[in-house]
């Protein structure tokens, strides 16, 4: 069986998931990724699913 770990997907979209900033400027356009801080790039959909993973990760960590 597998276990279904429910998280909040808030803010996935624009948190980078190489720094973690959070701004709704690292979203040019609705398939780009492109943080401000540090210059990461990444499909828009592939950053924000990191970012749930990681999410997951930490609360079957906690």
């Amino acid at each position: 069986g597998r276990v279904v770990v429910e998280v909040n997907a808030r803010h996935t979209s624009q948190r980078c998931a190489a720094c973690g900033r959070v701004a709704k400027e690292n979203r040019p356009t609705r398939a780009e990724f492109c943080c401000v801080r540090c210059g990461h790039t990444a499909d828009a959909d592939e950053n924000a699913a990191v970012n749930i993973l990681r999410r997951q990760a930490d609360a079957q960590a906690a």
